[in-house]
């Protein structure tokens, strides 16, 4: 059960949070030319000054750029979530004011002078750790920036970073509308034989919201997944998976109004040319900057390690696979959109088990309240929910995360707050597809001392309620629920209280990760399972015959999954290594995939279109960094399964070593103050169930 109090007893500061409903989008531009300007204004009063101080440098800057993402913060997340062309126009008009912004303070001479006279001053000497790290960032961001570059590079580097972040948003709004372009509607039910009743449901749903009769398909995932993976209907499968494989290319629609190609093409050499003026041979080098990895052929190295030891396990799972079809359902060879559908046969044949019947055992109530319960005995925490606050949409929720302490008390509105959090669960028209966290506002102080908490904005894109029954999940959307929360709790429970290193500011991009993926764990873990799922009608918890086939099944063709994750990574790394201009994408990813996969897609396939984690998101040349991190993650839970899973005083070490130190100190000094050693990689190929003896042999 989940304990809720009215806005009344909120311990955040309500007025202070975004005021949703309020927001005329016809006043978006001015806001933000206004927030952008006295930014300005207060950099040149700065540098005017001439002050070599924190006080004028850092806490000075830090106040205005905090207003203006604050204001910013619900306009961007607006436009992923409930997006409407005045809302899409508004936001994209204000982009290259951003980047603008971005670049003149990336690039301003003399306030870079003044930070580094402030680097080599004594007042550096008697900063805090978090402090000086923010400088030290700093100091080298104006590098990255262009700061030393001449005047007519400078230029080009400002325009080529406002026409990036265009590009970006160009091509996220081609894979919504891509998305959004393409449905399938079937009126005889005996078109959809295999399909299991929840996705049938669901399907029956969006078609009666459109006033259709039958069943109403999308390529949102909640809607696409359970038809490429259940559908008996081979030419149904085949329809989606060429719509879903083919969105936002040349291939989408007649006159390809949604064509990525192009932008891809760009972007590359946009990031080719901007590397290049900063003095690195490629982009990857110059993304490296910023990361844990120290050289593009350490990432590769590593990437192709993980590919070797993995590739012969990986080989049978598909052999396996082939000769299930063939024997079981005289099928001699298998299509990609095939694939899916006979592994989740063959998994059922071996284990009994299939998301379908674990579905009813994961109600969203039961699951959430479970992930409260999980991280509440880890780090002891307090997690209610506050009725009456202004949101999005009406199925949002919000949630504040209090230290623990007497339980009445904490129920009644006390225990030291840490964080706060909107909870958007279900997939719906004009929401950016995936799961993310971002941050709504960060944990910073201000000039008088006072303390700002962090908030945070959870979204997923899992199936609504359907009729009286409520949402269920399938185990995979519990482990995104749980990787999530794991995003937002290392941005939520920092102890950090400057803003450019709190939470997750700061922190290295390739460990990141380190969190998410480490809070998937104990959706594995029977003592935690125990309390994360309960049947939606009976209440009872996952039977030990159900639980002990699902934890049977953890590691089903891992060695095909991990494949496909180095797949994907590769691909990035490489692409970016090569100079934008004469990068052949198709080509790079065909050799990766002649090297790599286990599976060819087909010719017409154009995954990359629709990679938005490269193109329009952080992960440009960084797509590693789930499987950098994964390592991290790994090995630290390894410590857990040492120790006791829920050992308060392990839970205390991770809490304070990692979650509460934000960016503040290297994550690599961090990650040796909690294990007592740097990480290795065995205890990843062993959760992963890939043998590396045998691999290695």
């Amino acid at each position: 059960m989940i304990n809720s109090i009215p806005a009344s007893q909120a311990l955040v500061d309500l007025p202070a949070l975004p005021q949703f409903s309020k927001i005329q989008t016809a006043n978006i531009v001015s806001n933000i030319k206004d927030a952008i300007e006295h930014c300005k204004a207060e950099v040149e009063a700065a540098v005017a000054s001439g002050e070599v101080s924190y006080a004028n440098l850092v806490e000075r800057l830090e106040q205005a750029d905090d207003a203006l993402s604050q204001l910013w913060s619900p306009i961007g997340h607006m436009n992923s979530v409930v997006s409407s062309d005045e809302l899409r126009e508004a936001h994209d008009a204000c982009l290259p004011l951003l980047s603008d912004y971005s670049t003149y303070l990336g690039q301003h001479e003399k306030l870079c002078a003044l930070y580094q006279a402030l680097q080599g001053s004594s007042e550096y000497e008697s900063l805090s750790g978090p402090q000086k790290k923010v400088v030290d960032n700093a100091v080298r961001d104006f590098t990255l920036s262009g700061v030393a570059l001449e005047a007519d590079k400078k230029k080009r580097f400002a325009q080529i970073r406002s026409e990036l972040s265009d590009l970006s948003s160009q091509f996220s709004n081609n894979v919504m509308d891509a998305t959004l372009n393409y449905s399938k509607h079937i009126k005889d039910e005996s078109a959809l034989a295999g399909l299991p009743e929840s996705a049938k449901a669901a399907a029956a749903q969006a078609a009666q919201q459109k006033e259709l009769d039958g069943y109403l398909f999308t390529l949102d995932i909640p809607s696409y997944l359970p038809v490429i993976t259940y559908a008996d209907d081979a030419a149904l499968r085949e329809e989606m998976y060429r719509a879903y494989s083919t969105r936002a290319s040349e291939l989408d629609t007649p006159d390809a109004r949604f064509d990525n190609t192009d932008i891809i093409k760009q972007t590359l050499a946009l990031r080719y040319e901007m590397a290049q003026l900063l003095g690195f041979e490629s982009y990857s080098d110059y993304s490296l900057a910023t990361k844990m990895a120290e050289s593009s052929e350490q990432v590769i190295g590593f990437l192709d390690d993980l590919a070797t030891r993995s590739k012969p396990q990986a080989l049978a799972d598909v052999a396996e696979v082939r000769e299930f079809a063939k024997s079981t359902h005289g099928v001699d060879s298998l299509n990609p959109w095939d694939y899916a559908y006979y592994s989740e046969k063959l998994k059922q044949q071996k284990y009994a088990v299939s998301d379908e019947e674990l579905r009813p055992y994961f109600p969203e109530d039961k699951v959430i309240a479970g992930l409260f319960e999980v991280v509440s005995r880890l780090y002891s925490l307090e997690i209610i929910e506050v009725k009456g606050v202004d949101t999005w949409h009406k199925d949002v929720r919000f949630f504040e995360i209090r230290d623990a302490g007497d339980s009445a008390k904490a129920n009644a509105g006390g225990g030291k707050l840490r964080g706060s959090f909107y909870l958007d669960l279900y997939a719906r028209a004009k929401k950016r597809g995936g799961a993310w966290m971002d941050e709504c506002r960060v944990k910073r102080a201000n000039a008088a001392g006072e303390i700002q908490t962090p908030v945070a904005y959870l979204t997923c894109n899992f199936n609504g309620p359907v009729g009286d029954t409520p949402a269920l999940f399938t185990h995979d959307e519990v482990v995104t629920l749980f990787h999530e929360f794991g995003h937002g709790i290392h941005h939520m429970l920092t102890k950090v209280t400057v803003g450019g290193v709190s939470g997750i500011n700061g922190v290295a991009w390739d460990a990141v990760e380190l969190p998410s993926q480490f809070l998937e764990n104990w959706c594995w873990e029977p003592e935690a399972l125990a309390f994360i799922s309960g049947h939606y009608e009976s209440g009872e918890p996952l039977p030990s015959d159900l639980l002990d086939k699902l934890l049977a099944a953890k590691n089903f063709q891992s060695a095909m999954q991990m494949l496909r994750q180095l797949e994907f990574s590769l691909f990035d790394f490489t692409l970016h290594q090569l100079p934008g201009s004469s990068a052949n994408v198709q080509a790079v990813l065909d050799d990766v995939r002649s090297k790599v996969s286990v599976i060819t897609p087909p010719a017409f396939n154009r995954f990359q279109n629709s990679f938005g984690h490269i193109f329009a998101g952080g992960y440009a040349a960084g797509y590693y960094s789930y499987k950098w991190a994964e390592v991290l993650s790994s090995d630290a839970f390894s410590r857990f399964e040492e120790e006791g899973i829920f050992n308060p005083q392990t839970g205390r070490s991770f809490l304070e070593n990692i979650l509460e130190k934000g960016g503040s100190q290297e994550p690599m000094d961090l990650f040796v103050a909690f294990r007592g050693r740097e990480p290795n990689i065995d205890a990843l190929l062993r959760h992963s169930g890939i043998n590396a003896d045998e691999q290695a042999a």
